[in-house]
């Protein structure tokens, strides 16, 4: 199988590829037997740098978008880092305009991302987009909402992350970050940076608090949901502790 990534250069599966590639299906709506819903098909690919595969923090963040389709449809949405895309595509599912992005360096990401679309009969944008790197297609964007996640995972890229972060809400009014994220070590950090970049946490929930029961057998850890906006107001602020 070929697939055109968005630069217009084909980009093949090659046999090694093949064997660590697998599909996993995700169900949106009150139950996996009701029609009340919808599924999206994702494409994993188990090779270790590339990283494709469904992580928790992506599965609870899907299910947020799912659970607040009402503020999605119509929106404008980004989603950073997106990899298998799983939030980005429930979002366009619910009726958002949608670019899917990723580091511009990975051009084996972009191309997936793609794919994922390919498959489930889904419009999305695709764009690369390095965090802290102000190109053309940066630029660009004005979303409603931004998505993300997983993406506090190396505290290295924590800075040049909120520093987009901060720049795409400045770009839209009312405009939010909706992450969610394992609670590991540099909450700190974290809690600078917002600061930092002029950023306020408005709603923290537990991750597994909302997901119903019959997907939660399959997920383990500590993982946060965080709404992030501008604090223009310079008003109390909820720390991610």
């Amino acid at each position: 199988m070929v697939d055109n990534g968005d630069d217009g250069e084909p980009a093949g599966t090659s046999p090694a590829e093949e064997v660590m590639t697998t599909f996993s299906r995700h169900h949106f709506g009150s139950s996996e037997d009701t029609a009340d819903g919808f599924s999206v098909t994702i494409i994993e690919n188990m090779k270790e740098e590339y990283g494709l595969f469904v992580w928790p923090c992506s599965i609870i963040l899907a299910e947020y978008v799912w659970q607040q389709k009402s503020r999605f449809t119509s929106a404008s949405v980004v989603e950073l880092g997106a990899g298998t895309s799983l939030p980005g595509l429930v979002a366009a599912k619910v009726g958002a305009d949608v670019t899917l992005t990723d580091d511009s360096n990975r051009s084996e990401v972009l191309t997936h991302m793609r794919r994922q679309c390919d498959l489930n009969d889904i419009k999305c944008k695709i764009h690369g987009l390095t965090w802290g790197v102000w190109g053309t297609q940066t630029f660009c964007l004005c979303p409603n909402i931004i998505l993300g996640a997983d993406v506090l995972y190396d505290s290295c890229a924590f800075d040049d992350l909120f520093a987009t972060v901060a720049f795409l809400l400045q770009s839209s009014p009312s405009s939010v970050f909706i992450t969610t994220y394992h609670n590991r070590s540099g909450h700190h950090l974290i809690g600078f940076l917002m600061v930092k970049w002029g950023l306020k946490c408005v709603k923290l929930l537990d991750g597994f608090s909302f997901m119903p029961s019959y997907k939660t057998s399959s997920l383990s850890g500590n993982i946060q949901l965080a709404e992030i906006v501008l604090d223009t107001a310079n008003g109390d602020e909820k720390k991610l502790m």
